[in-house]
């Protein structure tokens, strides 16, 4: 028993810790200016104001909205090209299955620099830089092989029978897709969307490299841009920091459990 109590104020000091810089964030964005630079610093403030968020919502709110466009077309993107394949991989067994499975492993570990500047050269011939949907295009180059192996995981343990029930009912190989196995793998189409998304909204990189001069710009370069412009305001900073966190910590709270569900499946075998 006591081992257990240890173990349990183990666990909550380490997640005091690891919270704790969430904390700090939030402290910040509600201590005036004035306080900003008081020696020791005060762990709550004093005096709080909401001057950061209101700079946040006037000045930063179009990059919201172009980094959620930017996230949710990845997501429909994502899954218009990792569920069909998921499924023809996991169900119709086509040639060469094993090798598409370690092409997809392998894109994965290619440095996100050398695929950027790949981008870039063929964007510029194309004349789609500084677009949200050639922003889209490259996010999702990310997202796919990821979710492809996460969805071909999941569909694989849907059963048989259910795709030979749907074939004596006269369903074809793509309506038993759309109707069976589709449904059927909820939780694994809510996870590569959640991750999907997260890759998206937080992406940096190709937003710097693709987007750098448009008109519409994600949230990632207005925080970059804001804090080269305005390095004494660290209220508005930690301010945007914690606007830019709260889609991801809701959408991570509300679909928790359909993701651990989705990242687990296929992990033991029948």
């Amino acid at each position: 028993m006591r081992t257990r109590y240890w173990r349990t104020a183990a666990g909550l000091l380490m997640t005091a810790v690891m919270l704790f810089p969430v904390y700090w964030m939030v402290v910040v964005s509600l201590t005036p200016a004035r306080d900003m630079r008081k020696s020791p610093p005060s762990l709550f403030p004093a005096s709080p104001t909401l001057e950061g968020y209101e700079r946040v919502l006037r000045e930063q709110l179009p990059y919201f909205g172009t980094s959620l466009l930017v996230a949710l077309g990845t997501v429909v993107l994502t899954l218009a090209l990792a569920a069909p394949a998921a499924y023809a991989l996991a169900k119709l067994w086509p040639a060469g299955r094993r090798a598409f499975g370690f092409v997809l492993l392998v894109a994965q570990m290619i440095p996100g620099i050398i695929m950027a500047l790949g981008f870039y050269g063929i964007y510029v011939r194309l004349g789609i830089t500084n677009t949200v949907w050639g922003l889209i295009l490259a996010d999702s180059t990310v997202a796919v092989p990821f979710a492809v192996l996460v969805l071909t995981a999941f569909m694989a343990s849907v059963p048989d029978e259910l795709l030979q029930a749907a074939r004596i009912d006269g369903a074809g190989p793509w309506r038993a897709f759309v109707s069976v196995v589709l449904p059927a793998s909820r939780n694994g189409v809510i996870t590569a969307a959640l991750f999907s998304f997260l890759w998206a909204w937080s992406d940096f990189l190709f937003a710097a490299t693709l987007d750098s001069g448009g008109a519409l710009q994600p949230l990632t370069l207005g925080i970059y841009r804001y804090i080269g412009n305005n390095n004494q305001e660290w209220n508005s900073i930690m301010a945007t920091a914690v606007v830019a966190s709260v889609p991801a910590s809701v959408l991570l709270v509300v679909a928790q459990r359909f993701v651990a569900a989705g990242l687990t499946s296929g992990a033991v075998k029948d």
